[in-house]
């Protein structure tokens, strides 16, 4: 075990150069000059000449490519609109997009495994057939169309939530509230594609034979579904559990945008509109990573749910 994660550690390096590369290479399609851009339109040609030397504007696109790269893992890239350091001002947002994904993950695997369980064990019944036709709209509407409506029925009509902002830590009453709304959006596809893949993960544990042995024994049946079926079922559970949420930081882009969140998501779209490539680069490239290690303790999660899977 312990070799297979220093494996797979070891293989975040090339993964993330990759990935490095590929979003840098996107950042030089962006016509004009950046340094131009920021300045604004009456400026001088000196400013730019300035503020290309110091960014490394005017140097070759692998030259570029290396200094940021290093700027990045030594701590040292600054950003060009707020003029701090890339990584500080992401650690300052991270606290925001890290509470809104796990509130998000708890939301959904509390109405989504439940209902794929249920909906299996009461196979064709109204509450299967409802339950199904719900996690297909769920599927099918984006989550941040879904935040919309959410914030026109909670916080316009009914006026329960706030519409927007961070209210504080997730433990304090104000932060709760402010959290609600777009962790209930933000979990909504999952909770979605989660119920439908426990339903179906569930109908298929429960045609084995040992689940037909159980019975003949007299073991009741609560135990058979959540003791036998439901554990052996888990596999596929928690890969699209992982998936979705190494997904989620993805898509918190577009929900902290709708509900103005201080996150990391909403630091991108802004770095992108005032053309800061050193912070695009950089909170783009800490979403990534994000996602990488979340799959990386899927793998690990395997061996604590089923016994036989070994890493070696």
């Amino acid at each position: 075990m312990f070799a297979y994660i220093i494996k797979r550690l070891l293989w975040l390096i090339p993964v993330m150069i990759g990935v490095s590369l590929i979003l840098f290479g996107i950042m030089q399609l962006v016509p004009g000059n950046p340094a131009a851009i920021m300045l604004g339109t009456n400026v001088t040609p000196e400013a730019v000449q300035a503020l290309n030397e110091k960014f490394g504007f005017n140097k070759p696109f692998h030259i570029r490519y290396f200094l940021m790269l290093k700027n990045f893992l030594t701590g040292e890239l600054d950003s060009i609109y707020y003029n701090d350091q890339v990584l500080s001002i992401v650690e300052r947002r991270l606290t925001a997009t890290v509470e809104l994904g796990l509130v998000s993950l708890i939301i959904a695997i509390l109405i989504a495994i439940p209902t794929g369980v249920i909906a299996a064990v009461k196979k064709n019944s109204v509450f299967d057939l409802l339950s199904m036709f719900v996690a297909t709209i769920g599927i099918s509407v984006p989550a941040f169309f879904t935040g919309i409506i959410f914030i026109y029925l909670f916080s316009v009509y009914f006026q329960i939530f706030p519409s927007s902002g961070y209210g504080g830590p997730i433990w304090t009453l104000s932060g709760l509230q402010h959290l609600i709304l777009p962790a209930f959006a933000l979990s909504t596809v999952m909770i979605a594609s989660t119920s439908r893949l426990t339903r179906s993960a569930m109908l298929d544990v429960m045609k084995e034979d040992y689940l037909v042995t159980a019975r003949s024994k007299g073991v009741a049946e609560k135990m058979i579904i959540l003791k036998h079926a439901f554990r052996n079922a888990l596999i596929p559970i928690i890969t699209n559990v992982g998936n979705q949420l190494a997904m989620m930081f993805g898509g918190a882009i577009l929900i902290e945008s709708v509900f103005a969140w201080p996150g990391v998501g909403r630091l991108a779209v802004k770095a992108v509109e005032y053309r800061d490539q050193p912070l695009v680069f950089g909170s783009i490239l800490i979403l990534s990573l994000l996602y990488v290690v979340v799959n990386l303790i899927v793998d690990l999660v395997y061996v604590l749910i089923n016994p036989r899977i070994s890493y070696k």
